[in-house]
């Protein structure tokens, strides 16, 4: 956790944020600014789809998309569109504390056993599906998978503000990520 930055005050706000909707996220979130309508969204935000998270933002500030662990590897053409169409040049992933995502494989029978009781799928297709999936959206380490994932996003869209951060779900902060 040594490579959390936190964001108590304006002046803990890191000097690349300055002037970005990263700077508007953080004050609007983490230090309860008040929430002026925009007109069209200003930044796209990447987190996961645990009910756990709330985000404290105006109305149209944002695109977000939500996925399994905030992994935007199978979500390329939104952020795509969000680029392209709706001009948005910054990006903010949030990656949570407690990411069911992370060790999923530790969950295997939980997950089987939930598709069989509450979907009605036999065991076989119930394996076959999660030993197909579950490699594809596990995440070891939530802080290294978030700034893995903000690095591949900066090379594939070089003039986008990509940053990684953290949402704590203890106290419902975000914490911008030291990247040394």
């Amino acid at each position: 956790m040594d490579r959390l930055i936190t964001v108590a005050n304006d002046s803990q706000i890191p000097d690349s944020y300055r002037g970005t909707p990263l700077e508007e996220l953080l004050r609007y979130h983490n230090l309860d600014a008040p929430l002026i309508p925009v007109p069209a969204p200003r930044i796209l935000i990447g987190m996961c789809m645990d009910n756990r998270k709330h985000l404290h933002i105006p109305d149209n500030f944002a695109y977000i998309l939500r996925t399994g662990g905030g992994n935007l590897r199978h979500s390329e053409f939104k952020v795509s569109y969000a680029i392209g169409v709706g001009g948005i040049q910054t990006v903010a992933l949030l990656g949570h504390t407690h990411c069911g995502m992370t060790n999923l494989m530790d969950q295997r029978e939980a997950f089987i056993t939930g598709l069989m009781e509450n979907a009605g799928w036999d065991r076989e297709w119930a394996e076959h599906h999660f030993m197909n999936f579950a490699p594809m959206f596990e995440i070891h380490n939530e802080i290294d998978f978030v700034l893995s994932e903000a690095k591949r996003l900066r090379m594939r869209y070089p003039k986008v503000q990509v940053a990684p951060l953290l949402y704590r779900v203890e106290d419902n902060l975000l914490y911008p990520l030291r990247e040394d």
